[in-house]
């Protein structure tokens, strides 16, 4: 049985992604702030999820916290960084840019980092990290928000190329989500929602053909294309 560990599953994509991996024969460890709602999750499968709460942000408890988890696993196969956070800020509240900062950054890289080293020593395995498409360009609604997938989206970037010059059976995956029926998601401009369920079941059919970066769903990879091409005179109007 393969062994899996999604961090952040208290909600939206992380929960939905849980669940489609015990659908698919998996042990799952699950991670979140609310032991409360882990705990319900548990209780649908109690025999193949095991919970662990922590918070991301409070690095250097991380360690200690993903080796306990792989413990109580038995192993590792695969590791799913979901925590992550965001909020419309349009008079620069120093505290919310904060907060996204130490979640998606630092919370991000310290869980990156562990993950890869133990891959590493042990010689196979996959990380996979949501970032946004929100990561390609900078945005005003939420500025730390969009400069943090970026952030994300460069750094397992600069995994992949470590992970080349290993040439171990590692795989790192980029899940590029654009909008999902999930809190983060709310607003008036929205469109082509997506259901957790289906973002879920998209997302573990990418990391199954070990793809290096995903847009979920696919057709997210068109605006991706466009936000690449737009020049900049034209993009710091919108």
């Amino acid at each position: 049985m393969k062994k899996a560990i999604v961090v952040g599953a208290t909600s939206g994509i992380g929960r939905g992604f849980a669940k489609v991996l015990i659908n698919n024969g998996y042990k799952v460890g699950i991670t979140g702030r609310r032991t409360n709602l882990l705990t319900e999750l548990k209780n649908e499968n109690p025999a193949r999820y095991i919970i662990k709460t922590f918070d991301v942000i409070d690095t250097n408890n991380i360690p200690q916290q993903l080796e306990e988890l792989v413990n109580e696993l038995d192993g590792l196969d695969l590791l799913v960084i979901n925590s992550g956070t965001g909020s419309s800020n349009d008079n620069l509240d120093f505290e919310i840019e904060k907060r996204t900062i130490d979640t998606n950054v630092s919370g991000f890289t310290a869980i990156a980092d562990w993950t890869f080293n133990y891959f590493k020593k042990q010689t196979f395995g996959h990380l996979v990290a949501i970032s946004s498409i929100a990561g390609l360009r900078g945005g005003r609604t939420a500025p730390a928000y969009s400069a943090s997938k970026a952030y994300q989206i460069s750094y397992l970037e600069g995994l992949r190329q470590k992970i080349n010059k290993t040439g171990k059976p590692i795989f790192v995956t980029d899940i590029r989500p654009g909008f999902v029926d999930t809190v983060m998601a709310q607003g008036d401009n929205v469109f082509w929602v997506a259901s957790v369920d289906k973002a879920a079941k998209q997302i573990f059919n990418l990391i199954k053909r070990k793809k290096d970066i995903g847009y979920v769903t696919r057709r997210w990879l068109l605006v991706a294309i466009i936000l690449k091409i737009i020049p900049n005179w034209i993009y710091k109007r919108l």
